[in-house]
Formats: C-alpha cells, structure tokens, sequence
C-alpha cells in the first residue's frame, strides 16, 4: 500500500501536481539522456518502445532497452532535470496559503534521488511516487478535507483518472510544447488547458476564492 503517513495537511486548499514535465523538464532532458547513450527518440507517436532507436542505424531497441534506459535517468536525474519557467517563483507563492503535494509517476525506489533534487531546488513539498492510477491516491491524498483541490498534470489519462475519484477537483492540463505532447491523447473536456505555471497561478488563485500571493 502507498505510504502516505508523511503528508500532513493543514485544511488549507490543496495542489496536487505531477512533477515530469510539470515541475521538472524531462523529454527534452531525457532526449539528451538517451543521445549521450548512442540513442535516440523520435517522435512519431506517443510512446516510446518503437521510437527510442540506435542513433548510427535507427534500428529500434527492444522493451527492455527502454524501460532500462528510463530507469538509469530517473537514476541520475539530478543531473539532467531542472524546473520549468515561472515554477521557482509561481509555486511557493501558491504555497503560502495552500498544502502543496506532488505525486509524480515513476518507480517508488527512485524516491530518494528525486527527494535530494526537489530539496536542492528548495520544493519542500512532500512527495508521493507511485506506478498506479492516480486518481484512487489523490482521493486517499485529500481524504477528509473539504477545501478546494486543484489537480495539475501532462498525461490525459492521469487528469481523467483524479476526475473519477474527485469529481470536484480542478483539473489542470499542463504540458510543455513538445512533439512528443504534441501526439498525446487530448485531456477530458473538464480539464482546463494551460500553458505553464505563470498562466495556472491565477487561475489557481481563483479556484481557491482568495488572493494567494498577492
């Protein structure tokens, strides 16, 4: 069962935000991962076993080659992934009158190396990782509390999954302008889609009915 014993909510309004590509940049860095390694992606649909190939031949490596080389990223994050624009200043602001919770999509074991990086970065903000739907944990995550929640994600699937188990939650789609995003699955009609975090702020700060940060 996913530990949560370590989030502590003060009844505050909530953000719960996916961290790949919504905290931290990670195609773009994962691509430069992937080409230090003789590697590359190419970005002809939205998946990535069939389109990380051999860079001298384009051959496509196997499922194992993959998900090895997505496990040996998450390995050395810290040296590749850095915070996207207008996060370093957006979020703690929001966080001056709201819980903030990450839960981020990547194996539980890889938990302590993305800890030290959030910290380094000063995002204290306690962090849940998880392999499953995160809808059922975002429920578990809120629990009781009444106040506002905010859910903010990449991935359709993750932002139709809270939407099931938090009918009431506002549902943020945001993903960088990649190719790769370009290709994925559009989020659900109740997700309201935004550029970055200077542009969900307010957005955010309206949901909640107060002047977070002004």
């Amino acid at each position: 069962m996913t530990d949560l014993s370590h989030i502590r909510l003060t009844g505050r309004p909530l953000i719960i935000s996916d961290v790949d590509d919504v905290i931290l940049e990670f195609i773009e860095p994962y691509q430069r991962f992937l080409n230090a390694r003789g590697l590359k992606f190419l970005p002809r649909s939205f998946r990535l076993t069939g389109n990380v190939v051999r860079v001298e031949d384009e051959t496509p490596v196997s499922e194992d080659v993959v998900q090895k080389s997505l496990h040996d990223f998450f390995d050395e994050q810290h040296a590749w992934q850095t915070p996207f624009e207008h996060v370093m200043t957006a979020l703690p602001a929001l966080a001056e009158e709201a819980d903030v919770v990450f839960l981020t999509a990547m194996p539980p074991k890889f938990t302590d190396k993305r800890r030290l990086l959030l910290d380094e970065l000063g995002l204290h903000f306690p962090m849940v990782a998880v392999e499953t739907a995160k809808g059922p944990i975002a429920s578990m995550i809120r629990d009781r509390h009444t106040a506002p929640v905010v859910f903010v994600d990449d991935m359709a699937h993750n932002l139709a999954s809270v939407a099931e188990h938090l009918p009431d939650c506002l549902l943020l789609s945001l993903a960088p302008p990649s190719a790769v995003h370009a290709m994925a699955p559009k989020p659900p009609q109740s997700a309201r889609i935004v550029r970055d975090w200077a542009d969900a702020a307010p957005i955010i700060r309206t949901h909640f009915g107060s002047r977070i940060g002004a």
